[in-house]
């Protein structure tokens, strides 16, 4: 990180094929809630925003959901601190674009995608293109895309409520 006037700590910085990038620090966490909130991962949502919160501050944190997704499921996730992202397209559209927004923009220094989806590997690998550190958040042993965990910089699986 560079250091201000001051000494403190300011915005990380990096470079990619062009301009100087300014970064915020703290993690980007995205959910794709169709693929993960599924009675077969039993995924609560406190362990995925203590998985990516345990890589630093969370500057974001967002459950994209589809126009099926009960009230309940809303009134829970914005209880729980996440900003709900609703879709009557394809949510994984929605949050491969946010998130790569969030990437080139500098909106952080960590990108974690909460997902089982191969789709999200463009993504992850858009992000360790800009120097952005990449965490793939899976909701099981059985729920991983090892695409998306090795495109990653790091990988964490829920399990229950311990994390691995």
């Amino acid at each position: 990180m560079d250091a201000d006037a001051d000494g403190d700590a300011g915005p990380s910085t990096a470079t990619v094929g062009g301009p100087h990038v300014e970064r915020t620090p703290g993690v980007a966490l995205f959910v794709d809630g169709p693929n993960v909130l599924r009675d077969e991962f039993d995924v609560d949502l406190d362990d995925v925003r203590a998985a990516a919160a345990a890589e630093g501050a969370l500057v974001t944190a967002r459950l994209y959901l589809d126009e099926h997704a009960t009230p309940g499921l809303i009134q829970a996730a914005e209880a729980r601190g996440y900003e709900v992202v609703i879709t009557s397209g394809d949510v994984d559209v929605k949050l491969a674009v946010d998130a790569t927004r969030f990437a080139a923009e500098g909106r952080m220094t960590t990108l974690a995608i909460a997902s089982r989806d191969t789709d999200f590997k463009p993504v992850v690998e858009t992000a360790n293109g800009y120097g952005v550190r990449t965490v793939a958040i899976a909701p099981g042993e059985f729920g991983r895309s090892d695409a998306l965990r090795n495109a990653a910089t790091d990988s964490v699986t829920l399990d229950g409520d311990l994390v691995e």
